[in-house]
């Protein structure tokens, strides 16, 4: 019903007020549109544009691939022997977020996009690592066909998902022709993000370890309600921040027995499963870097805050960094079209 609509001039005005913010607030100090910004729907689906519509309505295939014991979320585009890319999404996210990126290069690739381990409808692990991404992201190119083409696979990460196309770029460049890092930064979450995850992790510490999952809302509404970015941002466009949120949702028993909920897809112990020694960035005397990369980042985004901060980075020099104005870390949100626009041009003359 249209009372459960944010109009688009409601939304502006949002994104206005929020300009003023703090972007670093504790998150029960975040303003409500970067806390909840799908509350305001009750459950609804925000109205999209027909661009959107477009792309969603070419359904991926759906399948699982097997690696290393493990069943692995894998979406497919385009025809098998056209060149191949894998998109590879970030932290607690699933191969979705780029359902309505992917169509757009269909015509002319095999495109693959994947549920990293742990997240989306992929298996859980007793302990994940780099090493293992690597070698889930090779098994899955080879089971989809990207190599089918008569060429190594592009990959494309955004976020987490960037490091381990960077980690697969630097441990195993025979793997791939170009790396492209999207919004990619090193050294772990923001301090916000890691005081969630300890909170989390102190909730579930009396839980049985079979019933250790995430938490439990008693309705799709409730969930939903619950759904936000990290790092804090705003949802620049609300509609594909739904589209994303629904899919991350699983159902689930009430641990109350009150009947079915609904709870998050991935792995709520991921963070403290995973080896992050990888996520240091390395040493001056580490490998050389052979592999083609670029970065897309947003103009606005925390990766670039610690940059311009002086944290270290593990890029190689005069590496191609193109930047997406009016956008923060999440670019497939706040950018979409200039996202597609920035990978397809990148496509188009690089790497030689």
């Amino acid at each position: 019903m249209a009372d459960d609509r944010v109009s688009v001039e409601a939304k502006a005005a949002q994104r206005e007020t929020y300009d003023d913010r703090p972007i670093h607030a504790e998150p029960g100090e975040l303003p409500p549109e970067v806390q909840a910004p799908l509350a305001p729907f009750k459950g609804a689906e925000p109205p999209a544009p027909q661009w959107f519509r477009d792309a969603i309505a070419h359904a991926p295939e759906r399948r699982f691939v097997e690696s290393l014991g493990s069943r692995l979320e894998v979406l497919t585009w385009g025809e098998a022997g056209n060149p191949g890319l894998l998109f590879v999404h970030g932290n607690s996210a699933h191969a979705d977020w780029w359902s309505f990126i992917a169509p757009f290069f269909m015509e002319d690739y095999r495109v693959a996009s994947m549920s990293l381990a742990g997240m989306g409808a992929s298996d859980w692990r007793e302990r994940y690592s780099f090493a293992d991404f690597a070698e889930d992201a090779e098994n899955v190119a080879r089971a989809t066909g990207l190599y089918e083409g008569g060429d190594k696979p592009i990959y494309i990460g955004h976020s987490f998902g960037g490091g381990q196309v960077f980690h697969t770029a630097v441990q195993f460049p025979e793997r791939m022709r170009a790396a492209i890092l999207v919004d990619t930064g090193f050294g772990g979450p923001p301090p916000e993000e890691i005081a969630r995850r300890q909170k989390e992790a102190q909730r579930v510490a009396n839980i049985p370890t079979p019933d250790r999952g995430g938490r439990a809302y008693p309705s799709l509404e409730a969930a939903l309600a619950r759904f936000r970015l990290m790092p804090p941002q705003p949802a620049g466009n609300l509609f594909i921040a739904d589209y994303i949120a629904r899919r991350s949702l699983k159902p689930t028993p009430m641990p109350d027995g009150s009947g079915e909920g609904w709870t998050w897809r991935f792995d709520p112990h991921m963070w403290a499963k995973l080896d992050r020694s990888a996520m240091s960035p390395p040493s001056s005397d580490g490998p050389k870097i052979t592999t083609p990369m670029a970065h897309i980042h947003g103009d606005s985004s925390r990766v670039m805050e610690r940059k311009k901060a002086g944290q270290p980075s593990p890029f190689p020099p005069g590496m191609i960094e193109v930047e997406i104005p009016n956008s923060h870390h999440h670019i497939m949100i706040d950018q979409p079209l200039a996202l597609v626009a920035a990978i397809r041009a990148l496509l188009a003359a690089w790497p030689h």
